[in-house]
């Protein structure tokens, strides 16, 4: 650290509390037990000086960027911070080369940190896989989105996923406790009262993320008026509430979130539970997702799971979807709910699909088998003289609307691929196939 930077640690005026309350050892930071903990990953390479390249992968404010200073501090190496936003190859480039001079001529070891590591297309990645194998960097990068659709195989097989937790409330509640306390970096230096209940609050409310917690606190502090007698200031939970405005739902619609609240929804419907589907549901409207795509899901959904079972789930779920385009919002949430609502308790079946995939597979097993000659058409003269057609029996001249047929080509002949079960319409449709096909029914009108 230079003259300028030794400076810029110690003047801390004007930063965010947030950044003001980063961890500056190990022995500060706060959560993250598993991995931290005695006998655990970062722990031993720590007690061993052996700091492997890692992808650190979890959700905004749970410590990426701090964890990876102090890891870099701890094994006693450099830490060069970049942002994959920021940077491309030249600034890789240069960056390597430094690391490698720092190598050579003094031994040191270089912790190349990378912010928003997905961010970097394949060539960046690319850059970086022959300084990593050969250890002129230790490469540690920080993600919110799942490294094995980001980052590339290479660069994941040369560095240790490491997955780090939402915070929990307890871990957030010492964050709060420590920066309302801190007189030198935190808020411990105004007046301010805050309760239990408020600091609890505050917690909860930030689901998860160390840095939305003490940015609500800031805020918090910022708004609060000072009582005309004690001249300190009360933060009461309308206070948060305002310092809060709206309640910002973790949802991304292109990263993890995203994938991980639409599998809730639909296990959610699969499960017959409708109160979670709803809420599910709704976590996606109300966090900006297009409706039509949860309705896609939905039209999807009614077909693969509930099918035969309840073959009107189709045709509610895709009334929605027109009724939702007539009215749209905010009213087309009704039709949405009500959709969700009947495919959650219908009985389910997933025959559709297993039965499909039956097919298939003796599709790719057989290729394209030759249509039987008795079920092809006769359009020619030629058709006729080759028996297409001939010995087909027409099922409406017979008892039931129903003959017995081999309808299959001969190699696969006998095989059954739908095997209906008891959920629903399905059982109906079970007992009448049952007797579809053990009676034959081959007698002529």
């Amino acid at each position: 650290m230079d003259l300028f930077a030794r400076t810029a640690e110690k003047d801390r005026r004007g930063q965010p509390l947030a950044e003001r309350m980063r961890p500056r050892a190990l022995a500060e930071f706060v959560g993250q037990e598993q991995l931290l903990g005695p006998g655990k990953l970062l722990r031993r390479a720590l007690e061993a000086k052996e700091l492997p390249s890692l992808i650190l992968w979890g959700p905004p404010g749970t410590g990426k960027t701090t964890l990876g200073r102090l890891l870099a501090g701890e094994a006693g190496a450099r830490f060069v911070p970049m942002s994959a936003v920021m940077s491309g190859v030249k600034e890789l480039r240069e960056a390597v080369a430094e690391a490698a001079t720092h190598r050579d001529q003094r031994n040191e070891r270089t912790v190349l940190f990378i912010d928003e590591i997905h961010r970097f297309n394949k060539a960046q990645q690319d850059a970086l896989l022959p300084h990593v194998e050969a250890g002129t960097v230790v490469l540690i990068g920080a993600t919110t989105e799942n490294p094995s659709f980001e980052v590339n195989a290479a660069l994941l097989s040369r560095a240790k996923v490491v997955v780090l937790r939402a915070l929990s409330e307890t871990d957030l509640r010492a964050v709060i406790d420590r920066a309302l306390a801190d007189k030198e970096r935190g808020l411990g230096a105004q007046p301010l009262d805050v309760a239990d209940e408020v600091r609890e609050l505050v917690a909860r409310e930030a689901r998860g993320d160390a840095r939305r917690a003490l940015v609500t606190l800031e805020a918090a502090a910022a708004v609060a008026v000072p009582d005309a007698t004690t001249k300190r200031k009360l933060l009461t939970p309308a206070v948060i509430e305002e310092a809060l405005q709206k309640r910002t739902l973790l949802y991304d619609r292109a990263g993890d979130e995203h994938y991980g609240v639409v599998s809730a929804f639909i296990k959610s419907m699969r499960g017959s539970d409708p109160d979670a589907a709803v809420y599910w549901m709704a976590r996606m409207i109300e966090a900006g997702e297009d409706p039509l795509f949860v309705l896609r899901r939905m039209v999807i959904f009614a077909a693969e799971d509930v099918g035969v079972a309840d073959p009107r789930a189709l045709s509610v779920a895709t009334a929605a979807v027109d009724a939702f385009r007539f009215v749209g919002l905010p009213e087309g949430i009704i039709p949405m709910t009500e959709a969700a609502i009947y495919l959650a308790t219908a009985p389910k079946t997933n025959t559709a699909i297993t039965t499909y995939a039956a097919v298939k597979k003796d599709i790719d097993a057989h290729g394209a088998l030759p249509v039987p000659n008795h079920i092809r058409n006769a359009p020619t003269a030629l058709a006729k003289q080759l028996g297409w057609g001939s010995g087909y029996q027409y099922p409406h001249d017979f008892a039931g609307h129903h003959v017995r047929e081999e309808y299959l080509p001969e190699t696969i002949r006998g095989h059954t691929y739908y095997k209906p079960s008891d959920s629903g319409h399905e059982a109906e449709i079970a007992a009448r196939l049952a007797k579809l096909r053990s009676d034959g029914g081959d007698k002529k009108r």
